[in-house]
C-alpha cells in the first residue's frame, strides 16, 4: 500500500487520486500536469503557473541547477521554492534526459539526489539509464540492471521527507517493463515514472507507447502513482490517463510556443496557418490569429505559451469530469478520431481490456456505443465472463424480439453484449445507447456472448432469433444452436425462411 497516494475515483484504468507531498505540505490532485520550468528561461513565470493556471506541482531540472554556479548557490542559499517563486510541490529531474541526449553527465545518482534534497526539492529523481525504443535486448537488460542498482543505492542518501522517483525502464520489451515495475515497487520508493517514451511519442507510435505503459502497470501495484515522462501534448492525455498514468510533465507548452505552434486536443497547428483561433481560452477570446502573429517575438511566444497551458490544463479538467461520470472511454474515442496514430493507440488500449477491467467500475451512468472499437470495451468483456458462469435449463430462446411461451426461458439479445436475462434489462451496461445502424463488430461480439453461454450449459437447447445478423457474426454461433431470423411473413416467404 502506497502511503502517499490515495485513489478517489476510477474509470477504466484512469483514476482521480490524491498525492500527498509532505515536504511542501501539499496535496496534488491527479491526474496532474507538471509544467516544466527551465531555470534559465521562463516563458511563463512559475508564480503565474500557480496563481493563474492552477498548477499544483511543477518540475525543473536539478542537474542544470547544480551545474550553474549562480543557480546552484541561490538554490542552496534560499531554497528551490523561493528561487522559483512557487509554493506548490516541486519535482526535480536528475540529468537523465541530458544523459540520453549527450551520452554522459558529470554526476552520480547519490550525488544528485543529495543535491536535490539540500535545495529543498519535494520529489527527487536518481540517475537512471533511459534505454531508447527498439534497442537490442542485451543493451536493454544491461541498462535496466544499472538503473535497478542505482535505485537500490537511494538508501545511502539522507532524503528526509523528500519523495523519490523510481523510474521504470526496459525499452520496448514488455517483459522487461513489467519486471522493472515489480523491481521498482520492491525498492519502497514513492513515485514511478515510465521513462524513455518521448521517442515513441515524437514518432507517433502511440500503440507502442500503450503497450509499454500497460506492461509497466502490470508490474506496479494498483495504487502506485505513475508519471509518464515527457508526455506533454494534450491530444494524448485522455489515452494515457485511461491506461492509468497520473502525472504528466510538459515542456511542450513553451517549446511549441517558441516555434509559433499552437496546441489543440486534436494535434498541433502552426500559427501562420490559422485564420481563426478555435479555442475559448482568454488568449483566443481577446486576440485574433493575425493580432498574435503581429506581436513581437517575446510577446507572441508568451501568448502562445499561455494558450498552450490553458488547453493542457483544460483537457485534464475534462478528463477528470469524464472519470467522475464514467465516460472516459467515450472521450478517448473522440480524441482517437482526431489522428490515425491516436486511433492505433486506442485500439492498442483495447487489446488490454482484460487488464483494464480489473479497475473499471461495475456500474456507471451510461454506455455509448460509438464504433466497432466500443465492442471491445472492458464492460463487454466483463459481461461475457459473467455469461460463462450462468446456468439455465430446458429450452432457451435468445432473441432480439419478444418472449415466446414455447420455450422454457426467453433471454434478450443486445449487440455487442449478447444474451442476458430480461430481469437485467435495466442494469448497467445493458442499458447501453446504441445506434440503429450497428457495425459488424457489435454483432460478432454478441455472437461471442452466445457462444460463452452455450459452452457453460452443454445440456441446454438454445435457439437464437435475430434481426438479420451478418454472416460473419452467425458463423461464430455454435453449430448446436438453432438459428432463426425475425421479420415479417412476406420477408420470410421471399427468402424461403420461416417466421419465428
Amino acid at each position: 500500500m502506497n502511503d502517499v497516494f490515495e485513489l478517489r475515483r476510477t474509470d477504466v484504468g484512469g483514476r482521480i487520486g490524491e498525492l500527498r507531498v509532505p515536504r511542501s505540505d501539499t496535496t496534488v490532485e491527479t491526474p496532474a500536469l507538471m509544467p516544466v520550468i527551465n531555470p534559465n528561461l521562463q516563458t511563463v513565470s512559475p508564480n503565474r503557473l500557480e496563481t493563474e493556471f492552477g498548477a499544483e506541482i511543477c518540475i525543473t531540472n536539478g542537474y542544470i541547477i547544480s551545474k550553474n554556479d549562480d543557480l546552484r548557490e541561490a538554490a542552496l542559499d534560499v531554497g528551490l521554492h523561493e528561487l522559483l517563486d512557487f509554493s506548490g510541490a516541486i519535482m526535480t529531474d536528475s540529468g537523465s534526459f541530458q544523459l540520453a541526449e549527450y551520452g554522459e553527465i558529470d554526476t552520480t545518482s547519490t550525488e544528485i539526489l543529495d543535491f536535490q534534497h539540500r535545495i529543498g526539492s519535494d520529489i527527487g529523481t536518481p540517475v537512471d539509464l533511459p534505454t531508447p525504443p527498439d534497442a537490442d535486448r542485451e543493451r536493454a537488460e544491461a541498462d535496466l540492471a544499472t538503473t535497478q542498482s542505482r535505485l537500490e543505492s537511494v538508501g545511502e542518501v539522507d532524503t528526509g521527507e523528500m519523495l523519490v522517483n523510481a523510474p521504470v525502464q526496459g525499452s520496448t520489451y514488455p517483459d522487461l517493463r513489467e519486471a522493472a515495475g515489480r523491481d521498482a515497487v520492491a525498492t519502497g520508493l514513492d513515485l514511478f515514472p515510465v521513462g524513455a517514451v518521448v521517442p515513441l511519442l515524437n514518432g507517433y507510435r502511440y500503440d507502442d507507447m500503450v503497450d509499454v505503459v500497460a506492461a509497466a502497470k502490470r508490474g506496479l501495484c494498483a495504487d502506485s502513482p505513475v508519471h509518464l515522462f515527457g508526455a506533454g501534448h494534450p491530444m494524448m492525455f485522455a489515452l494515457a490517463v485511461a491506461l492509468g498514468c497520473d502525472l504528466f510533465d510538459s515542456a511542450a507548452y513553451a517549446l511549441y510556443a517558441r516555434d509559433d505552434r499552437y496546441l489543440t486536443v486534436r494535434g498541433t497547428e502552426r500559427l501562420a496557418d490559422l485564420d481563426y483561433l478555435p479555442c475559448e481560452c482568454p488568449v483566443c477570446v481577446e486576440h485574433t490569429a493575425d493580432e498574435i502573429e503581429e506581436l513581437d517575438d517575446d510577446e507572441r511566444e508568451t501568448r502562445l505559451a499561455e494558450h498552450n497551458l490553458h488547453v493542457s490544463f483544460g483537457e485534464l479538467r475534462r478528463i477528470k469530469q469524464a472519470i467522475r461520470r464514467g465516460n472516459l472511454l467515450e472521450l478517448v474515442e473522440t480524441r482517437a478520431r482526431g489522428h490515425p496514430a491516436m486511433l492505433d493507440g486506442y485500439r492498442a488500449l483495447l487489446d488490454h481490456a482484460d487488464q483494464l477491467e480489473a479497475s473499471d467500475p461495475a456500474s456507471k451512468d451510461a454506455f455509448f456505443y460509438l464504433s466497432g472499437e466500443s465492442a471491445r470495451r472492458p464492460e463487454v468483456r466483463r459481461h461475457h465472463d459473467r455469461l460463462s458462469r450462468l446456468s439455465v435449463e430446458g429450452s432457451v430462446l435468445l432473441t432480439e424480439g419478444d418472449e415466446n411461451d414455447a420455450f422454457d426461458d426467453s433471454w434478450r439479445v443486445v449487440p455487442p453484449f449478447g444474451p442476458f436475462p430480461r430481469a437485467l434489462s435495466e442494469s448497467y451496461p445493458l442499458t447501453a445507447e446504441v445506434p440503429e445502424r450497428l457495425d459488424d463488430a457489435a454483432y460478432e461480439q454478441a455472437a461471442r456472448g452466445v457462444a460463452k453461454l452455450v459452452a457453460a450449459n452443454p445440456a441446454v437447447e438454445f435457439t437464437l432469433a435475430h434481426h438479420g445478423w451478418p454472416a460473419r457474426a452467425l458463423s461464430r454461433v455454435p453449430d448446436r444452436v438453432a438459428v432463426e431470423r425475425l421479420g415479417s411473413t412476406d420477408e420470410y416467404d421471399a427468402e424461403g425462411e420461416t417466421e419465428l
